[in-house]
């Protein structure tokens, strides 16, 4: 019967992914930090972070997995349209905490944010550090939509997104599916209604894994 691992705060070692509880699926551990070598060391093994404030860290690793391969990304044609009118503009990683603040914010059924302080300056840390990047949608100066995730040489470990005006997620994900060179997975972590409506499929764990090995040493082209 596999067990839940628990870390140790000041040097965690991850188990390897395929030890995750299939009851909840892809718990894999417990514990640790959130500093941005623990962080960074999760991400490259297809580890994330998951849990609500005042709790103890949880690790994840689900199987299956959702992804967005970047040329099956589902351009419905009211997005197509939406893109070609220009009404708003996009940008990479010019307003990551913003993005990050705006996903924190709680959503209309849900009470908490899983974005809790620890995790804002984790993120903003791995983002100093070149791993973490943010894809943002304005409209006339105006923040209203956009995403934010770690980069794994090509694949793009999606965490969250927000709305503001509708569609402006949408436009987000795809001008990282669409408009950013190397982008070659697009990892959504857990299945849901939304992303299969955008091109997600889903990948066995392993088959995820063997994705991140692949990929492991390309580059994404940010626009700056």
């Amino acid at each position: 019967m596999t067990e839940l691992v628990l870390l140790d705060q000041d040097n965690p070692e991850f188990p390897h992914p395929n030890s995750a509880l299939s009851d909840p699926n892809g718990l894999l551990a417990v514990g640790g930090n959130l500093s941005p070598d623990t962080l960074w060391s999760a991400y490259q093994k297809g580890i994330f972070p998951w849990f609500i404030d005042e709790e103890p860290i949880l690790w994840w690793s689900p199987d299956p997995r959702a992804v967005i391969h970047p040329e099956y990304f589902h351009l419905s044609r009211s997005l197509a349209k939406l893109r070609k009118q220009r009404k708003y503009q996009i940008s990479c990683d010019t307003a990551f905490e913003q993005v990050v603040e705006a996903c924190s914010a709680p959503r209309r059924k849900e009470a908490e944010t899983w974005i809790t302080p620890e995790m804002k300056s984790a993120y903003r840390q791995l983002h100093l550090a070149g791993h973490a990047h943010s894809v943002e949608v304005w409209e006339s100066g105006k923040l209203v939509g956009g995403l934010y995730g770690v980069a794994v040489g090509g694949v793009f470990c999606g965490e969250s997104m927000f709305s503001r005006e509708p569609n402006t997620s949408k436009l987000a994900m795809a001008f990282l599916a669409k408009d950013i060179a190397g982008v070659k997975l697009i990892d959504c972590q857990l299945p849901n209604e939304h992303l299969m409506s955008l091109g997600a499929c889903t990948l066995s764990r392993n088959d995820f894994l063997s994705s991140l090995e692949r990929y492991k040493n390309d580059t994404i082209d940010w626009p700056r």
